[in-house]
């Protein structure tokens, strides 16, 4: 029988003015505790998601998954977890784990498990940031020349296909090598692969773990930002808070132009993902693992199915390395295109790039020893600190860079890595602005005209594309690109 509310409330404790703590029985099962960081302006939509999951005489899920709470307890019943599931800031429901949820796993544990919900469909969804020696009194007069630009070098929608040319031999490529191929086809500059997460490439790939299905879903689609919440942006600094933190990602000024970029490995990603959930169901009854939530489906990390799902997200990573890197290319083009110079003359340096839906085996500190660790970041940014061997030389004395993308007409950030996020939350933190609403609430109660209006107010151009007509309420576009500020 379900628990009432201010029962569930019995197993949550505040531990300081962000960090609260899931205590084991909150949901059956639970090996490890609970951790959520919220601030006060965060913290109600957390308890009133849960509030209304409890009050409801079913128990209804909203928008089909369960409270974001929940899903961080059931991560914490999962075989092989190793201390702590944590929730980030911009926590909110998704399949399996919830959308910035992290959670490690015992490389040395036989039963520790690999779980696709704890990547996400879209794997390796990432971000980066490029900088121009550009300021905006430069492109003032061009701001909507330069968006249009984008939007016609860079192939947006669910059914987009790339301007990026790419056969079946080209692919094996691109799942093998990730960014050397971009490389060797002359798409991305030798300095890129330096300033990218695992220099770009997951040396675990396996195109042949990749079934056909998921291929010819890829083969199109090179270059493509997609639909969603996927965008090109140029963006203005319109704050410096550590100017030597800043010098080392060549950020100098106010006022300079950077382009981030947002997109991930598009449908041959989903099809890796979808795959391997229906392995993992086999998996289970073989194996006899028993889960909360049936869209937690995993396999042990040591299983035939788990070593060919950790394949193939490599190569699906790895192809997402290259698509961001196809369509860096392609805005450098559109730069060049506008403003008549080259890309080079533009300083269009790529600062980093960060994947947000990853598991990736990594050494980290449990109980004053390393361990050897599987860690699942779903809607989440790797954040390393400073001296990391993991990270650029160019960002060893500042930690390493972690870019936080803004809703439309906010403010983005780039932040820093830190020792103490690498304690406590396996080096990892938030991905975006997070999700007040969910995405059917969202088409219901936002009108599509009013929120380009709101976006006209600001100054910033919006280029789109969009199936309804713009008098019917919807959910934001599919933006190609659009104009913003960058703390």
């Amino acid at each position: 029988m379900a628990r009432s509310y201010s029962e569930e409330l019995g197993y949550i404790e505040r531990v300081d003015d962000t960090k609260w703590r899931v205590s084991k029985g909150f949901v059956e099962n639970m090996r490890v505790p609970g951790y959520f960081y919220v601030n006060e302006a965060l913290r109600p939509l957390m308890f009133e998601e849960l509030r209304d999951y409890c009050n409801s005489r079913k128990g209804a899920k909203s928008g089909g998954f369960l409270p974001a709470m929940k899903q961080l307890a059931n991560v914490a019943s999962l075989p092989g977890i190793v201390k702590r599931s944590v929730a980030l800031p911009d926590v909110h429901a998704g399949y399996g784990f919830a959308i910035g949820n992290v959670a490690a796993f015992d490389m040395g544990d036989p039963e520790a498990i690999v779980s696709p919900g704890g990547v996400g469909f879209d794997i390796n969804c990432g971000v980066r940031v490029i900088r121009t020696n550009l300021m905006y009194k430069d492109v003032a007069e061009l701001q909507e020349q330069l968006a249009q630009s984008l939007f016609n070098h860079i192939p947006v929608g669910v059914g987009s296909q790339g301007i990026i040319r790419c056969r079946d031999t080209d692919l094996e490529g691109v799942l093998n090598l990730g960014m050397d191929w971009s490389l060797s086809k002359g798409y991305a500059w030798a300095e890129d692969k330096e300033h990218c997460e695992e220099f770009g490439r997951m040396l675990t790939a396996n195109p042949s773990a990749v079934s056909n299905r998921a291929k010819r879903r890829g083969l199109p689609q090179l270059g493509t930002l997609g639909a969603g919440n996927h965008y090109s942006e140029i963006q203005v600094v319109e704050e410096i808070y550590d100017p030597k933190a800043a010098a080392a990602m060549g950020i100098y000024s106010k006022d300079q132009v950077l382009v981030m970029v947002h997109s991930g490995s598009r449908g041959l990603g989903h099809q890796v993902a979808t795959d391997a959930l229906v392995e993992m169901e086999n998996a289970m009854l073989r194996d006899n693992i028993k889960t909360n939530d049936q869209q937690l489906a995993c396999a042990r990390i040591d299983s035939p199915e788990g070593r060919s799902y950790l394949a193939a997200m490599s190569a699906a990573a790895n192809y997402a390395w290259v698509n961001r890197s196809s369509m860096t290319f392609l805005v450098r083009q559109a730069f060049a295109k506008v403003l008549g110079q080259s890309p080079d003359d533009l300083d269009m340096h790529l600062i980093y790039d960060v994947s947000h839906n990853i598991a990736k085996i990594e050494t980290h500190l449990v109980d004053n020893a390393p361990k050897k660790l599987l860690v699942h970041r779903k809607g989440s940014t790797r954040a390393f600190p400073p001296n990391h061997p993991l990270i650029p030389n160019a960002y060893q004395q500042t930690g390493q860079p972690v870019l936080i993308g803004g809703t439309m007409g906010t403010n983005s950030f780039i932040l820093l890595g830190t020792d103490k996020g690498f304690q406590e939350t396996w080096g990892s933190t938030c991905h975006g602005a997070g999700r007040a609403l969910s995405r059917n609430k969202s088409r219901n109660c936002l009108d599509y005209q009013q929120a380009l209006q709101q976006l006209a107010d600001k100054n910033i151009s919006v280029t789109h594309t969009a199936s309804q007509a713009p008098s019917q309420p919807t959910s934001s576009p599919n933006m190609s690109t659009s104009w913003a500020t960058l703390y």
